[in-house]
């Protein structure tokens, strides 16, 4: 091994394998992502990667961490809003605004966390259901319905931005709309869903999932 790799190695931490990891996948999607490609952005043998990830499916658990570091990270920086919903909102939104920014790896946020028992899960994903439910709790809220409007808020968090971001442009660099949202693909026997498909490419945006957070706090009677 050359002075240069060892030199490399030597200055590997987990933290910067997981930005490396980010930075390719949100570059070039989860397909490219493996553990020899990683070793050689960071200019390393791949053994060198397992003192700091077991596997590729600990990077991978590595990356939805880091999206819950970087929403509690700007939520910190922010200040707190006056009321128990308008937390709400903002911590919605934040989330909402960091998923955007990693769309590749949001599908990881999803099945990730669905593999990892609850008291397995890295102390930034477990942060968030700490931070809404104490929140909810210390307005007087009382138990059944804090963990309940919990729920209907990760739920309608998590949700959205998979259907709102993920979902209906098949081909983003096609200046043809119709070749653009993949309507050529679909059979026609589902008229609703291609008739209504353009103005599902459009995104819901801030306003609609504004309102069904609202919607949802309103059913839990959140303040």
């Amino acid at each position: 091994m050359s002075d240069g790799t060892e030199s490399a190695r030597g200055r590997l931490t987990r933290e910067r394998v997981l930005q490396a990891a980010l930075e390719l996948v949100d570059a070039e999607g989860l397909d490219a992502l493996s553990m020899r490609r990683l070793a050689a952005d960071l200019g390393v043998e791949a053994m060198a990667l397992y003192h700091h990830a077991d596997s590729k499916g600990g990077v991978l658990d590595g990356l939805v961490e880091m999206i819950f570091v970087e929403a509690h990270r700007r939520l910190d920086e922010g200040r707190p809003a006056r009321t128990v919903r308008a937390e709400l909102h903002r911590i919605g939104r934040t989330l909402l605004d960091v998923a955007s920014s990693h769309p590749h790896v949001l599908p990881l946020v999803t099945t990730r966390l669905l593999a990892v028992p609850l008291a397995r899960r890295p102390a930034a994903v477990l942060r968030l259901p700490d931070r809404v439910l104490g929140l909810l709790t210390e307005a007087g809220v009382d138990r059944r319905s804090a963990v309940g409007a919990y729920r209907a808020f990760s739920g309608w968090v998590l949700g959205y931005a998979v259907v709102d971001l993920r979902a209906v442009v098949d081909a983003p660099d096609d200046p043809e709309p119709a070749i653009r949202l993949g309507l050529h693909r679909l059979r026609t026997d589902f008229p609703y869903l291609r008739a209504l498909a353009p103005t599902m490419a459009t995104g819901g945006g801030e306003h609609e999932f504004v309102r069904g957070l609202d919607a949802l706090m309103d059913a839990w009677q959140v303040p």
